[in-house]
């Protein structure tokens, strides 16, 4: 077998996740924890220095950027045809900063309140580069999320969004949707 810089389909079948498609490529660089908890579908490509942990599902078609972390404790889903940015991170769980509590997975959970839910990013969404995205939310079919933005809120379908917090922007043209096969 000659190495090179992304698995191959043996070992990522050997490698433990709960499901692999065809076609995927994934950096021999990225980091999986849980990876019993991690499916992916076909054509996914993880590019170096990528961190996945807990419940993540990749569907179809989907490009994960250097150096972008998935905190899937509460699951985060990537539907088809969707990816995300270098220097992105995703939280499905955050920790309580109130004051009331200890922050970090160090502390017994009695003295921490971690709270989240279920990310759910729909097809064709694109999380642009340096972004967060926060726990319990959905970004709808079509949603683009530019460059350096914080997603606290779902977003509507086929909305461009931008900021800290990410506001509405403009509504993205859905022409895509025909280059599908």
């Amino acid at each position: 077998m000659i190495l090179t810089s992304f698995y191959a389909e043996e070992e990522l079948l050997s490698m433990g996740f709960k499901s692999v498609g065809k076609g995927c490529k994934v950096s021999r660089n990225a980091q999986f924890y849980g990876i019993s908890n991690i499916a992916l579908g076909n054509n996914v490509r993880i590019d170096d220095f990528c961190i996945v942990s807990g419940f993540v599902t990749f569907g179809n078609h989907i490009h994960i950027s250097p150096y972008v972390v998935l905190y899937g404790a509460k699951k985060i889903e990537f539907e088809d045809y969707t990816g995300i940015s270098a220097h992105s991170v995703v939280y499905s769980a955050m920790d309580d900063f109130s004051g009331n509590f200890l922050v970090g997975s160090v502390h017994l959970e009695d003295l921490t309140n971690v709270t989240g839910g279920k990310v759910l990013i729909r097809q064709f969404s694109q999380i642009g580069v340096n972004s967060v995205v926060f726990p319990n939310l959905t970004l709808e079919e079509g949603t683009v999320i530019g460059a350096c933005s914080l997603v606290r809120h779902s977003t509507s379908a086929w909305g461009i969004y931008c900021g800290v917090p990410a506001k509405f922007l403009k509504v993205r043209n859905k022409n895509m949707i025909n280059l599908v096969p």
